[in-house]
């Protein structure tokens, strides 16, 4: 799942995998206090979404930038063709479509995961969706 997220933001396996293995020195270095599984799995998430959003700020990033072919990870091909048109949309929707159609959370959970409001959420679905519907419609014609 972590690997995933990953790759909706850096576009290449090599980048992911260096994301993955910082969020997981964070986890083992700072050791935080969890309530649950899924309160390690929100935290996991969003340093793991942080650290890959550092990763696009960083001047290499800005003057390299090497998108592989994601065909490879997607079992369905209809699932590919959805998460390239997912990889062009901006991170703020990124984020909350993933969430929501890839790995099931609620908005109620997303907002909690990405420290905005619901209504926040459910607006940047919409806006996503709506901007998704445009790109895949186009495709097909």
């Amino acid at each position: 799942m972590i690997f995933k997220v990953c790759m909706v933001y850096l576009g290449n396996k090599e980048d992911a995998e260096e994301a993955i293995q910082e969020a997981f020195f964070k986890l083992i270095y700072k050791s935080p206090q969890f309530v649950d599984e899924e309160h390690e799995k929100a935290w996991l998430i969003r340093v793991t979404i942080n650290i890959c959003k550092d990763m696009l700020r960083s001047v290499w990033h800005k003057r390299v930038f090497k998108q592989e072919d994601i065909e490879s990870y997607y079992d369905n091909s209809n699932d590919m063709n959805v998460m390239e048109e997912i990889l062009k949309l901006s991170s703020k929707y990124k984020d909350v479509i993933y969430l929501y159609y890839f790995e099931d959370y609620s908005v109620k959970y997303i907002s909690e995961i990405l420290n905005i409001s619901e209504s926040a959420v459910k607006m940047r679905l919409k806006r996503g969706r709506h901007t998704l519907k445009i790109e895949l419609e186009g495709e097909q014609l």
